[in-house]
């Protein structure tokens, strides 16, 4: 292997190229010979894809501790065999002669129909991003955060977005919480899973779930070593009242909006499961997934606030803003504190700052609300307009779940396709979408006798996406419809 020979080249050397010359001087080549052998071996093999641009002569010849005319001399002559090529301005990079061509597959792959339109549930629509109030507030946190915060920090998470946080939470949401008592964590999914690691170390084995939900939170669970017990579901949310006999040392719940049935938990419910935690020394988590989009009803409140010492409360951004950024908090009782962000810090020391310190920003100057209440609106025009299109083009069809969220249910007609053919008749529509029965948690048992029902996100499709969606919609429904 070549080196740079001194520290000052290595510091100001302008762009970095691995070579190993040891194999063509091992031949008896000479060092321009290693070196055009070198550089022909990396762009064969596809290492040095075409187009990519390489050192200078100076800069190359440094890097390798070899002449400058003997690295412009193997540049001319790969030039002049069509390895290279010199542009304008732009110095030597690989031509298009030297890439390797990839085999085709021994047979054809089965075809899979591209997806065309993304209806499922429980994604924004990530094109509203609000990239020019991020940028804005981006700058004005880097322009003002201090030195200490791009170093290793608090692995709660940065006090400006958990003070930020805490009073937000409080305005909206009703959550009882503290700076101290938030920590800040890469979305829902990573929070959960902190939590579940601290219950399985605190003896807890069992967790009570919804007998539908997201099944990438059983997931989750399951990665954890923990087991679930169902609770049913009716009109009034999940049977509550039947925690004690599930032998459970905690639940997790979506009490504001259940998903994917998007009804709310009753004030009784919430009060028995309350009681059942400060009763049993269990443990409730409540996600909080869409708590912002509420349309046809005043919000609901966030459980947590019933016993802040009983029950964790779970947000993210990730329907508000994007996925993307991963981030998400968890509002902790006292006792978990130093736990999960234990937990945390093993996990991966911290979240991203800068996007700590841009949220909360954005959540200070007041953009992040009027974020929110344009995106509801928006989120609200689509329900509608899903609702009508459906009572106009398939008014068998019941749509259910539609007070809050991003998504409904659709509850197709007796004899209608069965679930998984619908999914079948989907893919090849371009429709990506989910069912009711998608959402069953496992350790609920089969499933009652009932007509086949579409779980439908209406948040994702771009607005000029958006009536192509529903065309696509209609007619897998139509196809599904019962009869000749």
């Amino acid at each position: 292997m070549w080196f740079i020979g001194g520290m000052e080249s290595w510091a100001t050397f302008g762009g970095d190229l691995h070579l190993d010359l040891t194999a063509g001087r091992s031949r008896g080549l000479g060092l321009r010979a290693a070196l055009e052998d070198a550089l022909r071996e990396a762009v064969r093999t596809g290492r040095l894809p075409r187009g990519t641009r390489l050192p200078s002569s100076r800069e190359l010849s440094r890097d390798l501790g070899i002449a400058r005319n003997t690295v412009a001399e193997a540049y001319a002559q790969l030039s002049a065999e069509g390895w290279l090529a010199s542009r304008q301005g732009s110095g030597t990079v690989v031509a298009d002669r030297g890439t390797p061509s990839v085999p085709a597959p021994a047979s054809p792959a089965p075809r899979t129909p591209a997806v065309r339109h993304d209806l499922m549930p429980g994604r924004p629509d990530v094109s509203r991003f609000p990239r020019s109030a991020w940028l804005a507030a981006a700058r004005r946190a880097l322009a003002t955060a201090p030195h200490e915060a791009f170093g290793y920090t608090d692995p709660r998470g940065r006090i400006e977005l958990r003070r930020a946080l805490a009073g937000y939470l409080a305005r909206v949401r009703g959550v009882r919480t503290d700076p101290e008592r938030l920590l800040v964590c890469a979305g829902y999914t990573q929070g959960l899973g902190l939590l579940c690691e601290v219950l399985r170390e605190q003896g807890v084995g069992t967790v009570a779930v919804e007998e539908y939900g997201l099944p990438p939170q059983l997931e989750v669970l399951s990665a954890k070593g923990l087991a679930t017990a169902a609770l049913p579901l009716d009109a009034g949310g999940a049977r509550t009242d039947l925690l004690a006999g599930t032998g459970a040392g905690a639940a997790v719940l979506t009490p504001a909006h259940q998903f994917p049935t998007g009804v709310p938990l009753r004030a009784a419910r919430r009060a028995a499961a309350v009681a059942w935690a400060r009763e049993s020394g269990g443990l409730v988590v409540e996600d909080d997934y869409d708590g912002e989009f509420r349309y046809d009803r005043q919000p609901v409140g966030a459980m947590q606030a019933l016993d802040p010492e009983r029950v964790v409360h779970a947000g993210t951004v990730s329907k508000s803003l994007a996925p993307g950024l991963r981030i998400g908090w968890l509002a902790l009782p006292a006792a978990l504190v130093g736990p999960v962000a234990r937990r945390k810090e093993l996990a991966d020391g911290q979240s991203g700052v800068m996007d700590q310190l841009t949220l909360a920003e954005l959540i200070a100057s007041g953009a992040y609300d009027r974020h929110v209440r344009r995106s509801r609106l928006q989120y609200r025009r689509r329900r509608d307009r899903l609702v009508a299109v459906l009572a106009e083009r398939a008014p068998e069809v019941r749509v259910t779940g539609i007070a809050a969220g991003l998504h409904a249910v659709l509850e197709l007609p007796p004899g209608s396709l069965d679930e998984e053919e619908l999914r079948r008749q989907a893919a090849w529509l371009g429709l990506s979408l989910n069912t009711l029965g998608w959402c069953r948690t496992p350790s609920a048992g089969p499933e009652p006798e009932r007509p086949p029902a579409l779980v439908i996100g209406y948040g994702t499709p771009s607005d000029r996406a958006f009536e192509p969606a529903l065309d696509a919609l209609c007619t897998l429904i139509r196809l599904s419809a019962p009869g000749p």
